[in-house]
């Protein structure tokens, strides 16, 4: 038995007052629902307002919009880059299909490059906590690893290339390293162009196949 005073409440287990959660740890959560819910819906009404009966009903109400068909994507697609409103991806193998093979890829290009280096200084600017807060934890630690080998920059060269790894991940996480800003520019401004011919042409094609457009 203590010596403590009998009259003395024992202190409370936690330490202060608990931390509201992260917003946003939140936003990573609920974004993504909130962008594939969006995107169900323009599918739904395409398909009830007859502008996706065809290929070519789809590209000409784009076509319809003008200047801003592209400004929207781009926009779109460079935002899904930085955060993920929706899977990046999908908006890759959209271009060809909404633009066609050579100005869709271009409109990739022009607005995933740019994100990418975004992503890269982001992180050099606020370190590997601002990426363990928009990832999940088991996806950080599992390319974590990558940045500790010595042939780092030759692994994301050829992740950035080939459609293999979460690009958007590892720009974040080559920011949290001693990479040089000029190796990390030419990886992106080379690197690109194969990974968005390979997988935004080849699925496009085959998304194209399957739909029978």
């Amino acid at each position: 038995m203590s010596g403590s005073d009998p009259g003395s409440v024992d202190p409370p287990t936690h330490q202060g007052p608990l931390r509201p959660r992260d917003p946003l740890r939140w936003a990573r959560l609920l974004v993504p629902l909130v962008g594939f819910a969006i995107s169900v819906a323009i599918i739904l009404v395409g398909l009830q307002s007859g502008v996706l009966d065809s290929l070519a009903s789809l590209r000409s109400f784009i076509d319809s919009l003008g200047f801003f068909g592209p400004l929207i994507f781009l926009l779109a697609n460079g935002a899904s880059v930085v955060f993920p409103i929706i899977p990046a991806g999908l908006l890759v193998i959209a271009a060809p299909v909404l633009f066609g093979p050579v100005e869709g890829t271009i409109f990739n290009y022009i607005s995933i490059v740019p994100a990418s280096l975004l992503n890269f200084l982001i992180a050099r600017r606020i370190g590997l906590g601002i990426v363990e807060r928009m990832f999940a934890p088991r996806t950080v630690e599992r390319y974590l690893g990558w940045t500790r080998s010595a042939h780092f920059t030759r692994a994301l060269a050829l992740a950035i290339a080939l459609p293999v790894a979460p690009d958007d991940l590892l720009c974040y996480l080559a920011g949290t390293t001693r990479m040089r800003w000029r190796t990390f520019v030419l990886i992106i401004v080379l690197g690109k162009p194969w990974s968005l011919m390979a997988y935004g042409l080849g699925v496009s094609a085959l998304v194209e196949r399957v739909l029978h457009w």
